[in-house]
């Protein structure tokens, strides 16, 4: 079965730091430059970091600085450490590969940052 499973989310106070994981069955993971997604309630879903097969990152300008993607293809996993997260950062968390059509959306894990 093709799936995503997120985790790692909770709720901190601004300035804290979260680790995500998403854990990706199949082959596409391996074949995928890969990406972490936020949606917050009344916006649209946005693209908050990706990484290639090879290992090469890029983030959006909300994030640099302050978020890290990472990949461990052994274990078709892609991490987001988050650090100095913000009220702003309040979202559902997602996985996908980075067309956002690799996979079937799964549920997310919710960040909440209170301030």
């Amino acid at each position: 079965q093709v799936q995503l499973v997120e985790s790692g989310g909770g709720l901190v106070q601004a300035g804290g730091s979260l680790r995500l994981s998403c854990v990706a069955s199949g082959s596409i993971f391996s074949l995928n430059t890969m990406g972490w997604y936020r949606q917050a309630p009344g916006k649209q879903r946005e693209l908050v970091a990706d990484i290639t097969i090879a290992g090469r990152t890029n983030y959006a300008d909300s994030v640099k600085g302050r978020f890290t993607i990472s990949r461990d293809n052994a274990k078709n996993t892609v991490y987001l450490q988050m650090n100095s997260l913000k009220a702003e950062d309040t979202a559902v968390y997602l996985c996908n590969t980075k067309s956002g059509l690799g996979y079937p959306w799964g549920q997310g894990t919710q960040v909440t940052v209170s301030s």
